[in-house]
């Protein structure tokens, strides 16, 4: 009391307890750690206190010192300066696996802090990740001298209590047989361990309990570093596999000679262990004599049962996170978005692009910093070709499949005719498989050409899309997912398999994304996020077994789409994060965006392809699209917390709910008469009294209806998936006319259409540019002028209430408000203000149609918060030798 004030506990470990505290008489934070209690009563307070007092001196750029130590109240106590920052076992937990440079770097501080200590005569005794600091990207290696301190004081009735000093997964062998004489060459065995972990993502021996742990470390065959990671110099895996050795005569004379092979690329030592190579005699050695010792010590018990340890197969499996600079982050609400050469080397993903929107970019697994890909702006589902020079993608409006070569040439346009959905697969056949624009498979030459479809939706059991297509390597048949409306028998999502001469296609399994391993098995991932496998044959296109669960916690997003993707030398990546639960909810958010429930107790399924919703005149009710397994129904909520009624009942498809200017009636969308996807515009009173009426019926399907303000005529959007172009139009129709007049209609995607409350400007989505834009037009003189508001991509464009202000979602996902003037027949736009980001909240905002309201006073939005199981980030999971895996748990 007086000295230190103790603030908070910020950790436990094996020897002590770690608290926060202030240092009162020099005005500092410093970290209090408190030897646990049995720890101290066989050590003994004098014989600590005096042990430790070695290790007080030490100075080295890369070593905490230490501050103080003392007794108190029968608490033995140390004190160093407090770091902010993380310890490398934090940063190990998080990414796995460190890119090799960093790694090598963070090896060689240690190693210098090591020499230093060495020279001192001062070993560590306890070097794991758990203490080493990373401070300001330097590392700082904690607790130095502590575990010499403890072991030196406690002597042999250390060793009694069945107390150890050290980490199973760090010990040196001598350590694990409980030798005393404990030398540098510990050190520097430990330090290797924690090299290999940083590289491979594990430590060089593991098992599920420390007997198994030290077992290996003592019987285990030599490891190789470049066996699991081909990116490893092969310098540093023979200053690995020298610094491993059994016997501590066999390391280095001292850490300082580990950092310099380290460092040198011509390094080698003794025989590489991949070639099949025999252990070195010194290494017989010291397994007989460890072995021999094992029954003398009595740190663990069990070490009697090495001989189940044998020789390791090569090529164990390994995970390990892949980080990505900030910002970059491929989990997409659709596409499936990231992609691996065949030879599991280099990955491709759909990231940020400068100014907004997105483009995709390149990653060498063994290299830190990724490159955009030149030319693929507004790129989605990447495509690895057969041999990995090339990359097929996707943009939208309009949908285009382009290819481009990874040597850096400008990418070739291959298709823009026939195509729908985000699905693209590269086969081995000199096909390119693609959503076609009935949502079917289809297939174009990669030379370029027409979309050639192969399969048929199956309307008996209401399907509504193929997708996400995975090429058999024989080229027998491919893999896709099956999506149907939620009332279907068959269920939301099942995996399919398609004859790929015949086009004929039969249900697998239940799934949303599946890939085929040349292993022989069926991966793929669930509605829930689970990872599974199966044996699979490819020329027979059957299951031949029973599916294993092998993981959890894959992302699925929206449309059954998933992040997974496997290479041809037993490579798998995938995106965990947040599972689409599938259901929704309304909530308020205000200009700052700060988010509130509209009604907490209420959840919905807002159904596939997207949401519907919309506010009354006077801000007291919702009308929105819930799907059931009646179908997809308009219905209505009473706001806040009111309850919710269902007004259209119909098992066709009711969509886009749009609210006439007294409120009293609501108009929408549905294929309820006439051929499938055919829209027509009804309507019935909100109140839910009279009966539905069909208020417009065209030649081309509506897609879109909006009520001019005078109530004498509609702005319609027309076209679509129904007519087969892709390419949307936006007419007004009068009422009485015979037929519609153009307002936007070019050669251009036109969508999302809204009306000024003055009832004297539209404004709509159109990709002119190349990619969506919100655009502003007179109405109903539409030849009266044309004026762009957004700068850097816009979608989901919607009029405030008070006609001062127009608001859209840019081309980086943030909510903008424009600042609108319009006098005599000439529109201007002024400010432009980012209100809020849209995709962090997980709030639904997606081109073709605006999703969200903005309430009477223009201070807050009525927007759908899509539900994810998890905090919807997402981390990129390497796992090698994946092959390994399957074979072994899943079996052929």
């Amino acid at each position: 009391e007086g000295r230190y004030r103790i603030l908070e506990k910020l950790g436990e470990g094996g020897m002590a307890t770690v608290y926060l505290a202030d240092d009162v008489r020099h005005e500092r934070r410093v970290a209090v750690k408190v030897l646990k209690p049995e720890l101290a009563a066989v050590v003994g307070a004098d014989r600590f206190l005096a042990e430790i007092k070695t290790t007080a001196n030490l100075q080295h750029p890369h070593i905490l010192p230490l501050f103080d130590s003392g007794e108190a109240d029968g608490f033995l106590f140390y004190v160093m300066p407090y770091v902010e920052g993380e310890t490398l076992r934090d940063r190990l937990d998080r990414e796995k696996q460190l890119p090799v440079e960093e790694a090598l770097g963070i090896a060689t501080s240690v190693a210098s802090a090591l020499q230093v200590a060495h020279e001192a005569g001062i070993v560590h005794r306890d070097i794991k990740p758990g203490n080493v600091l990373l401070s300001r990207g330097e590392p700082l290696v904690a607790d130095f001298g502590i575990a010499l301190a403890v072991g030196s004081a406690g002597g042999s009735r250390l060793t009694e209590t069945g107390l150890s000093v050290g980490t199973p997964y760090y010990m040196s062998p001598e350590q694990a047989t409980g030798d005393q004489s404990i030398g540098p060459a510990s050190d520097i065995y430990a330090l290797a361990c924690v090299l290999y972990e940083m590289l491979v993502g594990e430590p060089p021996y593991s098992g599920s309990t420390a007997q198994a742990v030290l077992g290996k470390i003592i019987q285990g065959a030599p490891v190789s570093a470049t066996a699991v990671r081909s990116s490893i110099p092969a310098n540093v895996d023979a200053a690995l596999r020298r610094a491993l050795e059994k016997l501590p005569a066999d390391r280095f004379r001292d850490a300082r000679g580990f950092a310099a092979a380290l460092a040198d690329p011509g390094f080698r030592y003794g025989h590489d262990p991949r070639a099949g190579a025999a252990d070195a005699g010194g290494a017989r050695a010291w397994r007989r004599r460890t072995v021999a010792a094992a029954g003398a010590a009595v740190l663990f018990a069990g070490l009697a049962a090495l001989a189940q340890f044998g020789d390791e197969e090569p090529g164990r499996v390994a995970r390990f996170g892949v980080a990505l600079p900030d910002g970059h982050d491929p989990g997409l609400p659709y596409g499936a978005n990231v992609a691996l050469s065949p030879d599991g080397g280099r990955l491709v993903y759909v990231g940020p692009m400068a100014g907004g929107g997105q483009q995709l970019w390149l990653r060498a697994l063994d290299q830190l910093a990724p490159r955009p890909i030149n030319g693929t702006e507004g790129a989605l589902s990447p495509a690895f070709s057969p041999d990995g020079a090339r990359v097929a993608f996707l943009t939208t409006a309009p949908t285009t499949l382009k290819v481009v070569s990874l040597g850096g040439e400008p990418p070739l346009t291959l298709a823009t005719d026939g195509l729908g959905g985000n699905s693209v697969a590269w086969g081995p056949d000199g096909r390119i498989y693609v959503d076609g624009a009935a949502l079917s498979i289809g297939w174009i030459p990669e030379t370029g050409g027409e979309v050639t479809l192969l399969t048929q939706l199956d309307s008996a059991t209401a399907e509504l899309f193929h997708g996400w297509y995975d090429v058999l390597p024989n080229s027998r048949g491919i893999l896709f997912t099956v999506g149907r409306t939620p009332a279907s028998a068959a269920g939301l999502y099942t995996i399919a398999v398609a004859d790929v001469e015949t086009g004929a296609h039969r249900t697998l399994v239940q799934g949303v994304y599946a890939r085929y391993a040349p292993s022989g098995h069926l991966v793929y991932a669930t509605a829930e996020g689970a990872l599974l496998a199966a044996p699979f044959d490819p020329d027979r296109l059957e299951l031949t077994g029973a599916p294993v669960a092998l993981a959890e916690g894959v992302g699925v997003g929206s449309f059954g789409s998933a992040d997974l993707t496997l290479s041809r030398d037993g490579t798998l990546v995938y995106l965990a994060g947040g599972v689409a639960s599938g259901l929704a909810r309304a909530v308020w958010v205000d200009r700052a965006g700060g988010v509130t429930p509209v009604d907490p107790d209420w959840e919905f399924d807002p159904g596939e392809p997207e949401v519907g919703v919309a506010l009354s005149p006077d801000d007291r009710r919702l009308a929105v699209k819930v799907s059931t397994e009646a179908g997809e129904d308009i219905w209505i909520k009473e706001l806040d917390d009111g309850p919710l009624s269902r007004l259209t009942f119909h098992e066709a498809l009711d969509r886009r709910p749009r609210w006439s200017a007294d409120g009293r009636r609501v108009f929408y969308t549905s294929d309820r008469e006439g051929p499938d996807n055919h829209y027509d515009i009804w309507s019935q009173p909100a109140d839910g009294t009279g009966s539905p009426e069909r208020l417009l019926d065209l030649e081309a399907s509506i897609t879109e209806a909006v009520r001019a303000a005078d109530d004498r005529g509609w702005i319609l959007r027309l076209g679509g998936l129904a007519n087969q172009t892709g390419v949307r139009d936006l007419v007004a129709l009068a009422d009485g006319a015979e037929a519609p007049t153009p307002i936007a209609a070019e050669p251009y995607d036109e969508k999302a259409v809204d009306l000024s409350p003055d009832g004297r400007w539209v404004a709509y989505e159109s990709t002119e540019t190349g990619r969506d834009e919100i655009y502003v037009r007179p109405y109903p003189d539409a030849d009266g002028g044309k004026w762009q508001v957004s700068t850097q991509g816009g979608i989901n464009p919607r009029w405030g209430r008070t006609g001062r202000e127009l608001f859209y979602v840019d081309g980086a996902g943030n909510m903008v408000a424009v600042a609108v003037d319009a006098v005599g027949g000439t529109f201007r736009s002024g400010r432009r203000e980012t209100l809020f980001s849209v995709a962090e909240r997980s709030l639904h905002a997606l081109p073709n149609y605006t999703t969200w309201d903005v309430a009477a006073d223009d201070e807050r939005f009525l927007m759908v918060q899509v539900g994810t199981a998890g905090d919807g980030a997402s981390t990129l999971v390497v796992v090698q030798n994946f092959f390994r895996e399957l074979r072994e748990r899943v079996g052929r």
